[in-house]
């Protein structure tokens, strides 16, 4: 599955983007089908505290699952949006089974 990340307004550290297709790759492994993500990373406003936005939307055929989160820091963002798409991987594994 193909990553894509775009920073809105910043350029992210190597560091960040190896996490993020560390992580958003986990979905892979539960849904073979998918066939991309892309995420975008913004800052909400620069002085406020959880301003931290990731938005990751996976791609497959048939169905894209959305997930955004807002918090402190961009890791804890992609973390908390991957675990939300892990319950929607689940939820449509359940509806394709019926």
């Amino acid at each position: 599955m193909e990553v894509s990340v775009n920073a809105v307004k910043f350029k992210p550290t190597s560091a960040l983007l190896e996490f993020i297709d560390k992580k958003v790759k986990k979905v892979e492994t539960l849904l073979p089908q998918a066939i991309k993500a892309d995420v975008t990373l913004k800052v909400d406003k620069d002085h406020d505290v959880c301003n931290k936005v990731a938005d990751v939307r996976v791609v497959i055929a048939g169905d894209d699952l959305f997930a955004s989160k807002q918090c402190d820091t961009f890791e804890e963002a992609v973390d908390q949006c991957v675990d939300a798409l892990k319950k929607q991987v689940d939820k449509l594994k359940d509806k394709w089974h019926k």
